[in-house]
């Protein structure tokens, strides 16, 4: 992660190899890992049966809270990508019939928040 992009607290895409070694384990039942995104200390995983928000707690972070977000329960999403003065992209997603947006999360302009659009297309509608 860029050291602009850590102080603003935005999202950098994790290397496949890194991505399992850490969150094989929450893994289910024939459930793979499609892609995940870290921030400074949380992170967005997208597998193909869900999307899980590690949110890291406390001072050293071994405390974890792990919230799973079921595609189906997803009824709406967007995307906002950066422009040239906008450093970073941002997803919200509503969950159920909220009216404001029950997640949202800032990318790094180096993310391609249309791959992010596509793992949402393909798993939520």
């Amino acid at each position: 992660m860029g050291l602009f992009s850590t102080l603003l607290g935005t999202a950098d895409e994790m290397d496949q190899d890194d991505l399992v070694e850490e969150y094989q384990e929450l893994m289910a039942y024939e459930e793979e890992l499609v892609a995940g995104y870290s921030f400074i200390r949380d992170t967005i995983i997208f597998t193909n049966k869900r999307m899980i928000i590690v949110d890291k707690q406390g001072l050293t972070g071994k405390k974890k809270v792990m919230m799973t977000v079921a595609y189906k329960s997803i009824s709406r999403f967007c995307i906002e990508t950066s422009g040239h003065l906008d450093f970073d992209g941002e997803l919200r997603l509503w969950i159920g019939s909220e009216k404001e947006p029950s997640i949202i999360e800032e990318f790094d302009s180096g993310v391609n928040l249309i791959d992010v659009q596509r793992i949402l297309a393909r798993y939520a509608l």
